[in-house]
């Protein structure tokens, strides 16, 4: 049992703590204990501490476990209330100052779990009126962590955060969604020339192209709620290889149950402990659905900054909304600020999965330390991804302004509407019209009817932009009469076309 002393260091006190490897002193007011200070010491490598949602599924945790431990006779009742009280407050993020170690530390998460170990016994030795370092009061170790070991506590408290990360980042990607969709609406209609390997295509209307972001981003959202089924498996109760030694036959399931409780998660006892002790299976799974939305969020923003190129010079075919000056040498100049920001974000979360993939399959024997580097990276993609979609739903979706004009003059500028007329035509005519039109500079129409190919009331049927957005069966009777024109076969046989 670990007694502390208090001494006076000048005009600070502090308490004497010990462990296996010899006294340190402390702080006599600190919350933490000797584990955490030492931690703090060894481990200064990054100025990043875990997150908030990190902080209070472990809390979570120690406040399940002890409610598991009374019901089943095996803590003080009096000690577990404490525990439980403590627990709450930690979860509720009062005393969240008092976590100060960096995200990237010992294998396995150890000094995450003391750390909350000692922070919740220290709370819960001045609830029941001692001086905090008091262990034989509430020990860290014995008390708070019974039935417990790093290896699955820091896996589930990964499930968890992650689970609660995913419940602020859904709601943020439905707004993305709709306000796509509400832009649809407003463009219903309004045509645009389709690009594929960066060149004219054949028409698309900007409502099919903003429904097909929104699409998109839903079932990126698909994705993620499927990732879900497996953090929802817990392996909490498995201990230090999964076996459970240490713990009640009961344990698992009742701390289980007040997980559930204490979270409205529908959490379930992970069928084999051993596994997800050493398989970070699961938070690959999450993982990979933040790198799917992330590439299609890259994607999608690509797309928006082509379009609002120029403004004078390139496409141009929407306008983005101005956030801040472009340039601090050009005046006037305005940037897609927000689609580059969110871009960043995205590649971030793309470097993120990849560690986190590499930490997934540098376990070994019956057990992945590379825990705290996958929460580090898996709880910051989250994070990312959620203000990234706040940020494109507030800052640039919803107010992007198509212009209309703009869109009409570059469609019917372009070439790709003789796509249409294949049917009619036939490709290598088609073609011949649109080298003619390259390099005359003729419009389509003026090629073709110049070539007396068709009549120009055929001509104005055929090349309906907005028809060629959709299926559409080609017209027998007029595709005969265009092919047994005598006009036609001429042009086919000054072409050599058979």
């Amino acid at each position: 049992m670990n007694h502390s002393t208090f001494s006076p260091d000048g005009n600070k006190a502090t308490r004497i703590e010990r462990d296996a490897l010899g006294s340190l002193e402390i702080d006599a007011e600190a919350v933490h204990g000797i584990f955490t200070e030492r931690a703090k010491k060894n481990f200064q490598i990054s100025g990043i501490v875990a997150e908030r949602n990190f902080i209070k599924a472990l809390a979570l945790i120690k406040k399940a476990a002890a409610a598991a431990n009374i019901q089943l006779g095996t803590l003080d009742r009096q000690k577990g209330a404490a525990i439980i009280a403590a627990a709450t407050e930690v979860a509720e993020g009062n005393w969240d100052s008092h976590f100060p170690l960096d995200v990237f530390q010992a294998g396995a998460g150890t000094p995450f779990n003391m750390n909350c170990n000692e922070v919740i016994a220290n709370i819960a030795i001045s609830r029941l009126g001692g001086k905090k370092g008091d262990y034989a009061l509430v020990h860290p170790n014995n008390h708070v962590n019974m039935a417990q070991s790093s290896n699955d506590v820091i896996p589930t408290s990964i499930r968890i955060a992650t689970l609660f990360s995913m419940q602020a980042l859904k709601p943020e990607i439905a707004r993305l969604d709709l306000e796509f969709r509400k832009k649809a609406e407003e463009y219903k209609g309004v045509v645009k020339t389709g690009r594929t390997h960066l060149e004219d295509a054949v028409p698309i209307r900007f409502d099919q192209v903003f429904n097909s972001y929104a699409n998109a981003l839903e079932n990126c959202t698909g994705k993620i709620k499927a990732s879900e089924a497996s953090l929802l498996e817990l392996g909490i109760g498995g201990t230090a290889v999964g076996t459970g030694i240490n713990t009640h036959p009961e344990f698992k399931s009742k701390t289980i149950s007040y997980l559930r409780e204490y979270t409205s998660l529908n959490f379930a006892a992970a069928s084999d402990s051993i596994l997800t002790t050493w398989s970070a299976s699961a938070f690959l799974e999450a993982s990979s659905s933040f790198r799917l939305l992330a590439t299609e969020l890259i994607k999608i923003c690509n797309d928006l900054m082509l379009l609002n190129s120029g403004p004078k010079t390139a496409i141009a075919e929407i306008i983005l909304p101005e956030v801040e000056p472009g340039s601090s040498i050009m005046p006037g100049k305005v940037n897609p600020s927000i689609p580059e920001c969110a871009i960043m974000a995205c590649y971030q979360v793309l470097g993120n999965d990849n560690a986190v993939m590499e930490a997934a399959k540098s376990g070994q024997m019956e057990l992945n330390v590379m825990t705290p580097l996958i929460a580090f990276n898996l709880l910051w993609s989250a994070k990312l991804l959620t203000n990234t979609a706040k940020m494109l739903s507030n800052h640039c979706v919803k107010h992007i302004i198509v212009d209309r004009k703009r869109s009409g003059e570059l469609l019917h500028a372009g070439l790709s509407l003789v796509t249409a007329l294949n049917p009619y035509l036939g490709y290598e005519v088609c073609a011949e019209i649109v080298k003619i039109s390259a390099t005359t500079g003729k419009t389509l129409k003026e090629a073709i009817l110049e070539n007396r190919l068709m009549s120009a009331e055929d001509l104005e049927k055929i090349l309906n932009a907005t028809a060629m957005t959709e299926p559409g069966q080609t017209d027998q009777l007029l595709k005969e009469k265009i092919q047994n024109s005598t006009t036609l076969a001429e042009f086919r046989q000054k072409l050599k076309i058979s």
